[in-house]
């Protein structure tokens, strides 16, 4: 081979991997600088949220998430600050849209990271808000779901038992409502009022109807409690739901004794409330 054509192949072989090194080191370069970036915006992000100046810290990490798309505290920031816009009830399409691009931005980090705990909690929340006005209990039992996904990520956490239990409870508690208030409309001789039995033939139908969602609730708030025993707020909702069960039992002691039980718990309230108020607040 001819020894000069040789060098010349050699040189050609060389400029073209210079270029291509150079070209990867300018790449490399551009994402580091945009990493960076991305960061410094995060951070005018934050402040501009703890600002309360929510307008602006949704627009700094929307650019911080467009220069680094695995910047995932910078999603979750956002997603946050679209919550935090949100108004439970309110009709207007703005506030349902700020609800939805929440969810959406939640939905996005748990592509990328399925068992991010945040991303999971935010999504049972807001949903959870979008549930109450109007009443949808189809979103309240989706908002469930993702308190279900935490606890089998993380079972020994009380908080999503405690969440499962309040949405039993919500949706127990309305129907329960609406059930009495149909009975009484049709029945305006014989009232039933809150605190009454219901008539056997409605009880029953409450009872197949809503009977598996509020021990599924009992269940859940008594192992948030097992969990912390001093978790005042599931036992205040454990009381709700045991009288939510009173109703469905046909034995006036069986009932007597499950309004005990959940009288018991309204004192057991009161009790840690007030140890908490006269423990010493410790300072940073």
């Amino acid at each position: 081979m001819n020894p000069h054509a040789t060098a010349h192949a050699a040189n050609r072989l060389a400029r073209r991997s210079a270029a291509l090194l150079a070209l990867a080191l300018l790449a490399f370069t551009a994402s580091a600088c945009n990493k960076l970036k991305a960061r410094d915006l995060l951070n005018k992000g934050v402040a501009s949220f703890k600002g309360g100046q929510y307008d602006d810290a949704v627009e700094k990490f929307k650019q911080a998430k467009d220069l680094d798309p695995d910047l995932t505290t910078a999603r979750l920031y956002l997603a946050t600050a679209y919550a935090s816009q949100y108004i439970p009830g309110a009709p207007s399409e703005e506030n349902v849209n700020r609800g939805k691009q929440a969810i959406q931005e939640y939905q996005e980090v748990l592509q990328k990271v399925p068992g991010n705990l945040n991303a999971i909690d935010g999504i049972g929340s807001i949903l959870f808000q979008m549930a109450a006005q109007p009443y949808d209990p189809k979103k309240f039992e989706e908002s469930k779901t993702y308190h279900q996904r935490h606890i089998g990520l993380k079972p020994d956490d009380p908080d999503p038992y405690y969440w499962v239990g309040v949405i039993d409870w919500t949706i127990a508690f309305r129907a329960n409502a609406e059930i009495r208030a149909d009975y009484n409309k049709n029945n305006l001789k014989k009232q039933v009022k809150d605190t009454d039995p219901l008539p056997p033939g409605v009880r029953q139908q409450y009872a197949e109807k809503y009977g598996a969602i509020v021990d599924e609730g009992i269940n859940a708030l008594q192992k948030a409690i097992q969990l912390r025993p001093d978790y005042d707020d599931a036992m205040a909702y454990l009381n709700l739901l045991l009288r939510r069960k009173a109703d469905m039992v046909e034995s006036a002691e069986e009932r007597a004794n499950l309004q005990k039980q959940a009288d018991d718990l309204v004192d057991k309230v009161k009790e840690i409330k007030q140890k908490k108020m006269m423990a010493p607040q410790t300072t940073s």
